[in-house]
């Protein structure tokens, strides 16, 4: 997460600006942590199952 450090006023602009938040942000910036790219990969991973069941 030591991009996030990086582009911190990047982040706060975009927060205090458009008014979104500092999750928003990084999505924007195409920062994401961890824990959300995890994330991304069961949702994907759940919805290509869901598909195949329905065949």
């Amino acid at each position: 997460m030591a991009e996030a450090n990086n582009y911190q006023m990047a982040i706060d602009l975009l927060c205090c600006h458009l008014g979104i938040t500092e999750e928003e942000a990084k999505q924007q910036l195409g920062i994401a942590s961890e824990q959300q790219l995890q994330k991304q990969v069961v949702d994907t991973q759940q919805a290509l199952m869901g598909f195949s069941s329905d065949v």
